[in-house]
């Protein structure tokens, strides 16, 4: 194989590549003895068949497999050997093939430009850590026991107030009639908080353990028997229990029953867990600086076809003329981003950063994790697109480059209280927020690896923005 580098514009450049014939028919006579052996005709025994007898038979579709796989093979071969990284699919124009005949091609690449990483490690940036003072663990404590309140049996002549649970059974009736549903037994109510129907608790006011009591309603929208909805109904109510709330004691017992080991590890956890929700927060601030300082490194020339490809994702959905009046704007972030992929990219190769199968399956999971209930169409829109789960790749790929340019460069180590944890994120959000109205459609920075059949090539995907996080904990996790 004979490689000519040719037309050399910028990123762009042919390569000339030429194969002797008597390397083409090396292949062709090697296709002929692997189907020699398959082949059937009348007249040859199995394996006997005649070369010339195979190629009056089957000589074009023999010359177009060989000319596939050779072309493949070939093209592979010359970017490889002459070290070029093509940014999307090279094109290929054949100037000479045929049986017996040399083969000659033209391969038209977009080379990726050579991208130095090194600055990278020199990268300035602010890395915080978040002091949690002992009073706002407590406080967190004492919302968690708020949200789980304890109930002790009240005396059997004790009538029921609000914030009292009642504990009923209840038979119902409309027009007179039972239905479907009417029965309920054990059933629990927290007086005021209106959770079974509309004006069902306040009838409940005033009612004493063994008491009967017939509640007015009206059944909801929502009722499965839909020729009810919106109907009156009675309920018989037969009164098992009435409680009384009492404040739950914060002790070794509550922390247990929250999967601590007592209330001095249920402290360390819940002190750990408020960390934790600013730490991804303002972790993420930290990859926004070095982004922001990625953005400054010098890369040359950005391939043409990547930028169009680029504008193409970003208006999409606009009507032609919008397009077409934002395009200068789009260019300009196709080309920012673009670029932020190229440097990442570069950065992830030099260090070897690579995704295993076990790390893609870790993410499903999680997201699993962030849709409880509706884990099977999470799964099953994974498992029919495999482009999701390119994306995905990507997803976790650009993670693992950003914590590690966190291990290498330089940050600027900071501890800062909840209260200037909160502030810095608030600012944050603000910038966020006024960069999103004045930028319209313009999305974030994104970066993905993804790998065609004969090098990488650099597209992008979203970053998340930092954002303020703060549930409120029902039960403390030690993972």
């Amino acid at each position: 194989m004979k490689v000519t580098i040719e037309n050399i514009k910028g990123l762009n450049k042919d390569l000339k590549v030429l194969i002797d014939k008597e390397t083409m028919n090396s292949y062709m006579d090697e296709k002929y003895e692997e189907i020699k052996g398959t082949v059937n005709l009348k007249g040859f025994r199995p394996g006997k068949v005649p070369k010339e007898v195979l190629k009056r038979q089957f000589g074009k579709a023999v010359f177009g497999e060989v000319l596939d796989k050779v072309l493949k093979e070939t093209s592979t071969k010359a970017l490889e050997e002459n070290k070029i990284k093509p940014a999307g699919q090279p094109k290929l124009d054949l100037k000479t093939y045929g049986e017996d005949k040399e083969l000659e091609y033209v391969l038209s690449v977009t080379e990726l430009p050579k991208v130095d990483v090194k600055s990278i490690e020199s990268i300035k940036f602010d890395q915080y850590s978040v002091k949690i003072d002992n009073s706002e663990t407590d406080k967190r404590i004492k919302e968690i026991a708020k949200n789980q309140p304890s109930f002790k049996e009240a005396s059997p002549d004790t009538k029921a107030k609000e914030g009292d649970l009642v504990t009923l059974d209840y038979q119902a009736t409309v027009d007179g009639k039972e239905f479907k549903g009417s029965e309920g037994k054990n059933t629990q109510l927290t007086l005021g908080k209106d959770l079974f129907l509309k004006g069902f608790d306040k009838q409940l006011v005033g009612v004493k353990k063994a008491d009967e009591k017939i509640v007015d309603a009206v059944l909801p929208e929502n009722f499965p028997e839909k020729e009810l909805v919106n109907k009156a109904a009675k309920f018989k109510c037969k009164i098992l229990s009435v409680k009384n709330p009492e404040e739950v004691k914060i002790d070794d017992n509550f922390a247990k029953n929250l999967g601590a080991k007592d209330l001095n590890d249920l402290k360390t956890l819940i002190s750990k867990q408020i960390n934790d929700e600013y730490k991804n927060s303002l972790d993420q601030l930290s990859k926004n600086q070095i982004l922001k300082e990625i953005e400054k490194i010098n890369v040359e020339e950005i391939p043409e076809n990547l930028i169009e490809e680029e504008v193409k994702i970003l208006s999409q959905g606009m009507d032609e003329a919008e397009a077409k009046k934002d395009k200068a704007k789009f260019t300009e972030t196709a080309k920012t981003r673009i670029k932020t992929g190229l440097i990442l990219n570069e950065f992830g190769e030099q260090n070897k950063v690579q995704v295993s199968e076990q790390e893609i399956q870790a993410e499903v999971q999680k997201q699993l994790r962030m849709m409880p209930g509706q884990e099977k169409m999470v799964m099953d829109f994974y498992q029919k697109n495999p482009s999701a789960v390119a994306s995905l790749r990507g997803t976790v790929y650009e993670e693992k480059i950003l914590n590690l340019i966190k291990e290498k460069a330089k940050p600027n180590k900071k501890e800062i209280s909840k209260e200037e944890a909160e502030k810095i994120l608030k600012e944050a959000h603000k910038h966020d927020h006024n960069h999103d109205h004045n930028h319209g459609k313009d999305k974030e920075k994104k970066v993905t690896k993804k790998k065609d059949e004969t090098k990488s090539e650099v597209k992008n995907k979203p970053l998340a923005k930092a954002s303020k996080s703060k549930p409120v904990a029902k039960k403390v996790s030690k993972k």
